[in-house]
């Protein structure tokens, strides 16, 4: 295409962008007058309820005299506490991903036997089709991984004679497969867009059935395959706190909304994929690393109150980073007083940045962490508090375990594929109508008229 033509066309779709924003624009009054609630949230951030589901429960409020109070965020996973399942592994020496595994989506915890079973299945499924690294990922490898992911997954479906059987123990199959499928289909990934677009050596390691998830993540991606247990035992960690995080977040609903339809699985899994991609989803801990960066550039002494305050400040109005006036990694939708997910994180990640010389980073991550709030609180009206979420310290530990930035999403993916997996058959189990909810038309209507007369 000339350049004469292609600069024609290019202001063409500029002008009818003009259009769809002159025509396309909703009066925002009108959400109040007909009660809609934006984003399905009311005015207070709490979600419309849409659906029951017995996998996950985040708990931020507790009644006191009568009264609903925030509290210290909880986590359930099919009604068992979170931080006492990571007790519970991390007590027993052991990886917990794969027990989460089985809890979300079989409803209890395993037995030793049922645990090495799971384990077992996984190992199974970690093999991908003949010829697919060759025929699929090597080729046209994507410069973003979820999208070369989500191809990956939408490729798998030609390769399952039963890929449209939607009946329990077929679906399970496929999910699991799935479960087990995607770390190596993102490492692979990442290695592919690596030789491709940045010239490096190609590097494929074969997933080892011995290893866990969080291990075959390190020994894949490494050109040595080296990895310390407490590496390992973090990015394990990091899966269990993001495997599942209750109905209503973007991605899972979308795997019910999907799912509703009637669809194969790999079409449901690619439209989470999508939907996690999005920045305001699974693209936020990236944000708080390039955020901290920053700010290592511009503060002197990290251990300087007064300064990091400053910069807070300036980060709320708008003049520091990327002038978006937000303080990456604190708030959330749902929890106020804290989110237990980074409650957890923080306890362990100390001992990484010990490990890796990285211990005047993680006080700084601790300094902001306490000073944000009381910032946030003095210059914004709020109507609830604001804590540090599981982002805010999931991209310091990724950072510190050498994990490229482009795969911070992926390693979301990995760990929500247990989530998506459980509502997906939670929503099989209970058959129900397809999920259609209403929009109402705002627009006056208009007589139609001859297009000469226009």
């Amino acid at each position: 295409m000339a350049n004469e033509e292609l600069y024609k066309i290019t202001s063409e779709l500029e002008k009818l962008s003009e259009l769809c924003v002159k025509n396309g624009g909703i009066d925002r009054q009108l959400y109040t007058k007909y009660d809609v609630k934006r984003g399905l949230r009311d005015i207070n951030g709490k979600g419309v309820l849409a659906g029951l589901t017995e996998i996950s429960e985040i708990c931020a409020k507790k009644m006191v005299d009568g009264v609903e109070q925030p509290c210290d965020g909880k986590l359930y996973y099919r009604g068992v506490d979170v931080e006492d399942i990571v007790k519970g592994f991390i007590h027993d020496d052991r990886f917990g991903f794969e027990e989460v595994v089985y809890l979300l989506l079989f409803g209890q915890l395993p037995t030793e036997k049922e645990f090495k079973q799971i384990n077992r299945l996984l190992s199974f499924y970690r093999n991908l089709p003949q010829y697919f690294t060759r025929d699929i990922i090597l080729k046209a490898p994507s410069a973003d991984m979820m999208n070369g992911l989500a191809r990956s997954v939408l490729t798998l479906y030609s390769y399952d004679p039963h890929a449209d059987d939607t009946s329990l123990p077929n679906v399970l199959r496929q999910c699991l497969q799935l479960i087990a499928l995607f770390p190596v289909l993102s490492v692979y990934g990442y290695q592919a867009y690596k030789h491709f677009h940045e010239d490096s050596s190609l590097i494929i390691h074969n997933p080892q059935p011995e290893l866990s998830t969080a291990e075959n993540i390190l020994y894949m991606l490494r050109a040595d395959s080296k990895y310390t247990k407490l590496e390992a035992k973090l990015l394990d960690m990091s899966l269990v706190l993001h495997a599942e995080h209750g109905g209503g977040n973007n991605s899972t609903f979308t795997t019910h909304v999907v799912t509703s339809s009637g669809t194969d699985t790999y079409s449901a899994m690619a439209a989470a994929l999508g939907s996690l991609k999005g920045p305001k989803h699974g693209g936020a801990n990236i944000k708080v690393v390039k955020m901290f960066e920053d700010m290592k550039h511009n503060i002197h002494d990290y251990s300087d109150e007064d300064e990091v305050r400053d910069y807070l400040c300036a980060l709320l109005h708008g003049e520091a980073f990327d002038h978006a006036g937000l303080i990456y990694g604190m708030g959330h939708a749902v929890y106020s007083i804290s989110d237990p997910r980074a409650r957890v994180f923080k306890s362990f990640v100390e001992k990484l940045s010990v490990e890796k010389g990285r211990l005047d980073e993680f006080r700084l991550y601790s300094l902001v962490e306490r000073l944000a709030p009381e910032v946030i609180a003095k210059e914004r009206r709020i109507y609830k508090g604001v804590s540090a979420n599981v982002d805010f310290y999931s991209g310091f530990v990724y950072s510190m375990l050498d994990l490229p930035q482009k795969l911070f999403t992926p390693i979301f993916a990995i760990a929500r594929i247990a989530g998506w997996s459980a509502h997906r058959i939670e929503e099989l189990v209970n058959p129900s109508k397809i999920i259609r909810p209403a929009y109402m038309n705002v627009h006056d209507r208009i007589e139609y008229r001859d297009i000469a007369d226009r």
